[in-house]
C-alpha cells in the first residue's frame, strides 16, 4: 500500500463532496486551455468565484471506500491493532500510522491534525510539484498571463486563514523533500511560503511526469531544500565577470561592425555564464570531452567566450580576414559564414581542471546538427575507451520554434536509450525567444512548452527565466549533476527574448509591435545583476568598474591584433587526422589486396558458428554454402564478399560499424551478420569473433530505430572523429535517402568545401527496378551523380601520376558489378591517405544472382592473380568483358561500357541470341 493510493481516495473524497454543496468544481481540463499555450498576448481567467471549503470528516463517517478500497471501520481496526502492537501491520501502515497518527499524538504543537487534514496537505504539496510551474515568473519581459491551477489554491483543500500558524507534520515512507518522514513540524504558512520558493520563483521544474521513484526523489532532495540556495560572494563576482564578458563582447562587435549580421545574443546573455557553470560542474564530476552543436544564435558569443576561439581570429572574420599561410598543399575551399563555422579548443575550468570543447560546423538547417554531434560523441567515447560514457558529453543548443518544429529533434531524442547509439544522456538547452523568426508560439507548436516533446523521454525539463542569472546558473549546474548521476537526456529551457530581432538588420516590430515595446525599454540583464549585487552589499560600483574596464580593454586589444592575424593552420585535423592529405596534395593509389593466408583464416573464423548453437536451417544451409566457397575458392558471393572486407579490415586494427533498418539480416535477407538461436533466442556474431579478446564494438552491426534523417545524421558524425574506421549507413531501399536529404546536401556533399571537414563514411542504397515498384526501384542515381563536383565542363587530369579527380570531387558514386570490386572498394576506403564519402547504388538481384560470384584470388594480393597489376591488386575502374572476342575485334562497331546488373542481362541476351 503506498501513499499515493490514499491521496487518490482523498481527492475522490474532495471531488464529490464539492458538487453537493452547490458551487461547480473547476476541472484539470479547463486549468489548460489549448489557447494558453504561449507566454505572451495571453487572456488571463481569473475563477468566477472561490474554492469550497471541505470540512474535516471524521474517519468514522467516511463512506467512501479509503486506501486500496478498504472501509473505515477497517482502518479504524488497524489503526487499534497497530497502537497495540506496531509490528502486528504490515511495514506500509507501520510507516502511515507512524508519521501521521503517532507524529500527531507525541508532538505537543500539533493540534487536532486529522488523517483527512494529512492526506489534503500531501495532495496541496504534490500539486506544486506537478503543476508550480505553471505559477512561475518565466517571462522576462512580463507578457506572460498564464492561468494559476486552482489546484494550487490552499481552499481547494479545506484550509482557511485560521489555519496557516497551525503546526503540521508532512512525511511520507521513501520520499524526499517536503515528504521526507524526518521532516520536522513546520506550520502551514512556512510550508506554503518554502513551496512558493521551491516551485513558482524563477525555476518551473517538471519532472513528475518521470516514473522512476529514485530520479524523481533525487530532484526532490536539490528543489524541496529547507532554505533558499544561495552564492557567496566570490561565485558571484564569477558570474558578473562572464555576464560582463557575454555582454560587452555583443556591445563591442555592434559597436565595429553596425551593418553586419552577426545573429547576436542580446536578450540572453546569461547563455555564457550558464553554459561555463555547467561546464565547470561537468568538469568536476569526470567530464574530459564536449561536443557542442547549435544554431546561429549566439554561435559568436560561445565561440569567443566559451569555447575560447581566439578573439582576434573572430574579429578578423568580420573584417574579411586573410587565408592561412605557410602550409604546403593548402585547401581553402568555399567557406561559409562565420555563423555557420566551428572549432575546438582545451579551456581550463573554475575547478582548476582542463576539458576539450568541440563546437561542430552546422548549415542553416536548424537542429539538422543534432544527430551529427550525437555521433560525434558516441565515437569518442569508443576511442577513449569510455564505457560507463561519463567522460564524453554531448550538449545541444536550440531555438524554440525549432525544437517543438522540427521532426529531427524527436529522432535524434529517439537515439538516446538505444543500446548501439546512446551516448550516456545529453543536455539540451532552449534558448527560448518566445517567438520563431517572425511567428507567435500559438501558430509555432500545440503544445504548452515548447521542449513538451522530451517528455516522451522522461526527461526532466528545467525552464528559467532568463533574466535571473543565479537561477540559470543553478539550473545549469542541476542538468550536469542530472546527466552525470542518470546517463540521461535533461531540458534547460531558458525563457528570454530577442533584442534586435531575427537578426540586427531585421524589423522585429512588423510583427510583434507590443513585445517589442516592451524590450525597448527593458533592462538588460547585466544592469538587473549589478543592480542586485550592489544591494547585497557584496561588491562595490568600483570592483564592478574594474572589471568592465578589463573586459573592455582585452577586447580592443584582441580588434588592434586581428588587423595582422593570418592562421597559421588548420583547426579541422584532431591528432587522428595528422597526415591526411587534402585535395590539393596528390595521393597515390594503394593496394587492398590481402594475403590469401589471411583470406583463409578469416573466412574459416566467419563461416564458423560455436558447436551448441542452433541457427535456423536456412541460415545454417548459407553458413555451409560460405564455408565451402572460401575452402574451394570459387563462387564467393556479394555477402561473403562484403563479410570479408569487413573482417580483413578488423584484422588490421580498424573499427567497423554498420548501421540502419533492418542491416543485421539485412533487406533482402541476405547479410545474416547476426544470427539467433532458434531454440533459446541467444544471438551470435561471427565478426565478433575474428581474433581472440575482440573489443566487442570493434565490429558494430546495429539495427535502427525507424529513422533516416537522425540515423545517417549519427553516422556520418560518428565518422568524422577518426579516419581509421569504416562507417557505413544502408537504407532499406533506395529511396529511403529522401528521408535525409538535408545530410547529403548540407553535409555529404559539400561539408568539405564549407568546413574543410572530411568523413569516409559510406552509404548503401540498394537500387534497382526489381519488382519492389516505382518508389523502390530508385536511389535517384541522378542527385548523387549532380551533386558529385560543380563544374560539368571541366575534363580531368587522366595522367595517372597527376590524377586528383577523386580528390577534388564531393563523393564517389559507384555501382559495383563484382563481389570482388564491392570488397576492394571498401577496403579503398580506408587504404587512402585521405577520406572521401561513398555513394554505392547496392544491387537487389545480384545478391543471388547465380554468375555475380568472383574467385578468392580476386581478393588477394598474389602476382599473377588476376586484378593484379604493378600497383597491386585494387577496385577497378574497368572491367574487361570475360568473354574472348579476339576474334571478332575487327568487325566491332559499337563499344557499350555498363555496370551492375545491367552487364549480367545484355550478357544473358548475348548468350541466348548466340
Amino acid at each position: 500500500m503506498t501513499w499515493f493510493r490514499a491521496i487518490t481516495s482523498v481527492a475522490r473524497v474532495v471531488g464529490r463532496r464539492v458538487p453537493s454543496q452547490g458551487r461547480p468544481y473547476v476541472s484539470r481540463a479547463a486549468v489548460f486551455p489549448l489557447q494558453n499555450r504561449e507566454f505572451h498576448a495571453t487572456v488571463y481567467k481569473p475563477q468566477a468565484q472561490a474554492a469550497p471549503v471541505p470540512r474535516p470528516v471524521p474517519l468514522s463517517r467516511l463512506s467512501d471506500s479509503f486506501l486500496d478500497g478498504t472501509s473505515s471501520v477497517y482502518l479504524e481496526e488497524l489503526q487499534r491493532a497497530w497502537e497495540a502492537d506496531p509490528e502486528s501491520v504490515d511495514e506500509s501502515w507501520d510507516n502511515f500510522f507512524r508519521n501521521f497518527v503517532g507524529q500527531a499524538a507525541t508532538s505537543p504543537g500539533i493540534s487536532g491534525q486529522t488523517i483527512q487534514e494529512s492526506m489534503q496537505l500531501l495532495l496541496l504539496v504534490r500539486a506544486y510539484q506537478v503543476n508550480g510551474h505553471m505559477k512561475t515568473k518565466l517571462d522576462p519581459l512580463g507578457l506572460e498571463e498564464r492561468q494559476i491551477p486552482e489546484d494550487l489554491n490552499p481552499e481547494l483543500y479545506g484550509f482557511t486563514e485560521a489555519d496557516l500558524d497551525r503546526e503540521f507534520f508532512l512525511g511520507v515512507w521513501r520520499m524526499s523533500g517536503f515528504l521526507s518522514e524526518n521532516r520536522p513540524v513546520q506550520k502551514l504558512r512556512s510550508i506554503l511560503a518554502r513551496l512558493e520558493q521551491a516551485y513558482c520563483g524563477s525555476i518551473g521544474y517538471e519532472y513528475m511526469h518521470i516514473a522512476d521513484r529514485k530520479k524523481c526523489n533525487w530532484l526532490r532532495e536539490r528543489i524541496e531544500t529547507p532554505i533558499q540556495t544561495e552564492y557567496n560572494r566570490e561565485r558571484r563576482k564569477v558570474m558578473l565577470d562572464r555576464l560582463i564578458w557575454s555582454t560587452q563582447f555583443e556591445n563591442f562587435l555592434a559597436t565595429k561592425w553596425t551593418t553586419a549580421k552577426r545573429f547576436g545574443l542580446e536578450g540572453c546573455e546569461t547563455l555564457i555564464p550558464g553554459m561555463k557553470e555547467m561546464f565547470d560542474r561537468s568538469a568536476d564530476l569526470g567530464v574530459e570531452n564536449i561536443v557542442i552543436g547549435m544554431p546561429h544564435r549566439g554561435r559568436l558569443n560561445v565561440l569567443g567566450n566559451v569555447v575560447r576561439k581566439p578573439l582576434r581570429q573572430i574579429f578578423s572574420e568580420f573584417s574579411g580576414g586573410t587565408k592561412p599561410s605557410d602550409e604546403v598543399g593548402l585547401y581553402t575551399g568555399t567557406g561559409d559564414v562565420k555563423y555557420h563555422l566551428g572549432t575546438s579548443y582545451d579551456r581550463p575550468t573554475r575547478g582548476g581542471k582542463r576539458i576539450h570543447l568541440s563546437l561542430v560546423a552546422n548549415p542553416s538547417h536548424l537542429e539538422a546538427v543534432d544527430p551529427v554531434v550525437i555521433g560525434k560523441t558516441r565515437a569518442k567515447q569508443y576511442y577513449s575507451n569510455d564505457e560507463d560514457r561519463t567522460k564524453n558529453m554531448a550538449i545541444l543548443l536550440h531555438g524554440d520554434g525549432s525544437f517543438a518544429g522540427q521532426g529531427v529533434v524527436y529522432e535524434t531524442l529517439h537515439l538516446s536509450a538505444l543500446p548501439n547509439y546512446t551516448t550516456g544522456g545529453t543536455i539540451h538547452i532552449v534558448v527560448n525567444n518566445q517567438v520563431a523568426f517572425t511567428t507567435d508560439p500559438r501558430s509555432g507548436r500545440s503544445s504548452q512548452y515548447c521542449t513538451d516533446v522530451a517528455k516522451a523521454l522522461d526527461a526532466p525539463i528545467f525552464h528559467v527565466n532568463g533574466d535571473d542569472l543565479e537561477a540559470v546558473v543553478h539550473v545549469c549546474e542541476l542538468a550536469a549533476e542530472w546527466r552525470q548521476t542518470f546517463h540521461s537526456d535533461v531540458v534547460v529551457d531558458i525563457v528570454c527574448y530577442r533584442r534586435f530581432g531575427h537578426n540586427e538588420i531585421d524589423e522585429p516590430s512588423f510583427t510583434q509591435p507590443k513585445m517589442y515595446q516592451v524590450i525597448r525599454n527593458h533592462p538588460s540583464t547585466l544592469e538587473i545583476y549589478k543592480s542586485n549585487i550592489l544591494k547585497s552589499g557584496q561588491l562595490s560600483q568600483e570592483e564592478i568598474d574594474a572589471i568592465q574596464k578589463k573586459v573592455n580593454t582585452i577586447l580592443n586589444e584582441e580588434f588592434e591584433a586581428s588587423k595582422d592575424y593570418v592562421p597559421q593552420r588548420r583547426d579541422w585535423l584532431s591528432a587522428y587526422w595528422t597526415g591526411f592529405k587534402s585535395p590539393e596534395q596528390l595521393s597515390r593509389v594503394r593496394n587492398t589486396g590481402v594475403k590469401p593466408e589471411i583470406l583463409k583464416n578469416v573466412g574459416k573464423a566467419i563461416t564458423t558458428l560455436p558447436e551448441n548453437f542452433k541457427p535456423h536451417k536456412a541460415v545454417k544451409r548459407i553458413y555451409d554454402q560460405r564455408a565451402h566457397m572460401i575452402e574451394t575458392g570459387e563462387g564467393i558471393d556479394w555477402a561473403l564478399g562484403e563479410a570479408l572486407a569487413f573482417a580483413t579490415l578488423l584484422v588490421e586494427g580498424n573499427h567497423v560499424r554498420l548501421s540502419g533498418q533492418d542491416v543485421e539480416r539485412g533487406t533482402f535477407s541476405h547479410r545474416h551478420s547476426v544470427l539467433h538461436d532458434q531454440a533459446t533466442g541467444e544471438q551470435y556474431c561471427p565478426l565478433d569473433h575474428i581474433m581472440i579478446n575482440q573489443n566487442e564494438e570493434m565490429f558494430t552491426v546495429s539495427n535502427s530505430s525507424l529513422s533516416e534523417f537522425g540515423v545517417l545524421g549519427f553516422e556520418l558524425g560518428y565518422s568524422m572523429e577518426n579516419p581509421n574506421s569504416l562507417v557505413l549507413w544502408e537504407a532499406q531501399f533506395g529511396d529511403f535517402a529522401n528521408g535525409a536529404q538535408v545530410i547529403f546536401d548540407q553535409f555529404l556533399s559539400s561539408g568539405e568545401s564549407k568546413w574543410l571537414r572530411q568523413t569516409g563514411l559510406v552509404v548503401l542504397l540498394p537500387h534497382g527496378y526489381d519488382g519492389q515498384g516505382p518508389e523502390h526501384s530508385s536511389a535517384k542515381l541522378e542527385r548523387f551523380l549532380q551533386m558529385s563536383d560543380d563544374n560539368p565542363f571541366v575534363i580531368p587530369e587522366m595522367e595517372s601520376t597527376l590524377r586528383k579527380q577523386i580528390q577534388e570531387c564531393n563523393w564517389q558514386v559507384v555501382n559495383v558489378t563484382t563481389p570482388a570490386n564491392y570488397f576492394h572498394v571498401l577496403r579503398r576506403q580506408i587504404h587512402r591517405d585521405f577520406r572521401k564519402p561513398l555513394i554505392v547504388m547496392s544491387p537487389k538481384n545480384l545478391l543471388r544472382h547465380k554468375d555475380c560470384k568472383s574467385n578468392l584470388s580476386e581478393f588477394d594480393d598474389v602476382q599473377g592473380h588476376p586484378g593484379f597489376d604493378k600497383q597491386g591488386t585494387r577496385f577497378k575502374r574497368l572491367i574487361k568483358d570475360r568473354n574472348d572476342h579476339s576474334d571478332h575485334e575487327p568487325s566491332i562497331r559499337r563499344l557499350v561500357l555498363c555496370s551492375g546488373k545491367v552487364y549480367y542481362e545484355l550478357d544473358e541476351l548475348r548468350q541466348g541470341s548466340s
